[in-house]
């Protein structure tokens, strides 16, 4: 590697490695990240979408779960930090135990994690009782950038666990770690936003990336559709392991068929205590 790729390339590592103690510059990606995708969305929409009063009280309501997960993440960082330390210090995990390079690990830890991403998403689609709290996730019957992190803080939390095992297995350093929080809080707002693609393209990206039309089948209201397609950024997961699936855009209707009433997917308070309560059958 030429000695300016190389001055580059540790730079770009060295400021990865710090980005957890940097606040705002996160909340800039994140933000960021939203705007952008809200602008593409107005400006080429996959469906003209019904919004019970406005776009803006839409968002509104799901800005709430967002900045609670933030919350929990914000406590969360604190142990992410601690534990990729503690396998550097250790030399524990599989980034360690392989002796890979910097490139090498950097590709583990994002695909390790990555991972994390699409198992704890089976999980929550498996496990009854974890199904309670996704669902939340799932009852936006209009789907839009904002929708990406409507989450259930028991789904954040939930999602947080998974994402320590992983780092606990792969031994992921800081910079690894904070790569990979990048690229998922992008790919969350890209895939989905209420953006049209070229069908062809859309299909394209999705051999190697959960493109827009592939997570939105996910959120089709009937299942098996609502079971498929699990990952966040890479969609080598569901390809190798059996949950792809595929279907025509125009037949996607965004909601439940089942334990949520779609006209109260507004409603912050009902959607907070709901997972506490018996699913209707």
């Amino acid at each position: 590697m030429p000695e300016t790729a190389f001055t580059m390339w540790n730079e770009l590592l060295a400021h990865f490695q710090t980005l957890e103690q940097r606040p705002l510059e996160r909340m800039a990606i994140l933000v960021g990240g939203l705007l952008f995708f809200w602008i593409v969305e107005g400006a080429i929409p996959l469906f003209p979408l019904k919004y019970k009063k406005t776009k803006l009280r839409h968002a509104g309501v799901n800005f709430v779960f967002t900045v609670i997960h933030l919350i929990i993440h914000t406590f969360l960082a604190i142990v992410i930090i601690k534990l990729s330390d503690w396998c550097a210090e250790t030399q524990f995990g599989i980034v360690y135990w392989t002796n890979a390079s910097i490139l090498l690990t950097v590709i583990i830890g994002v695909l390790a994690l990555d991972f994390s991403s699409w198992l704890v998403h089976l999980v929550m689609h498996k496990v009854p009782l974890l199904w309670r709290f996704h669902l939340i996730h799932h009852s936006d019957t209009n789907v839009d950038v904002t929708t990406g992190l409507r989450h259930h803080p028991g789904d954040s939390l939930l999602r947080g666990i998974f994402f320590l095992l992983l780092i606990f297995i792969s031994g992921a350093p800081m910079y690894s770690v904070m790569i990979y929080q990048t690229l998922v809080v992008l790919a969350t707002a890209f895939t989905h936003a209420n953006i049209s693609l070229p069908v062809k393209l859309d299909q394209v990206l999705s051999w190697v990336l959960i493109s827009p039309n592939m997570h939105k089948v996910h959120h089709h209201w009937k299942q098996p559709y609502t079971d498929s397609n699990y990952g966040a950024v890479f969609s080598i997961w569901d390809r190798l392991l059996g949950t792809f699936s595929s279907l025509d855009i125009k037949q996607v209707k965004y909601g439940l068929d089942r334990y949520y009433p779609a006209e109260k997917d507004e409603e912050v308070l009902t959607l907070l205590t709901k997972p506490f309560k018996k699913p209707e059958a």
